[in-house]
């Protein structure tokens, strides 16, 4: 049992790590924006964030 405890915690001790490389690495280093609306891709295919339907919804008077 506490081998597995010790292997869990060394396995998330490592996915840690590799998640920091970017940031600690490189200068001025941060982690990219994984919201909808600062897609690029996503603006081109004209898909909004839950949010931005809701509002836009609500001033059509479409909202349910």
């Amino acid at each position: 049992m506490i081998e597995t405890l010790l292997f869990s915690v060394l396995i998330i001790a490592i996915a840690v790590a590799l998640l920091l490389i970017k940031v600690v690495l490189k200068k001025n280093g941060r982690f990219s924006s994984q919201h909808i609306h600062d897609s690029e891709a996503m603006k081109e295919r004209g898909i909004h964030c839950v949010i931005d339907q809701d509002r836009e919804a609500r001033e059509k008077g479409r909202a349910y």
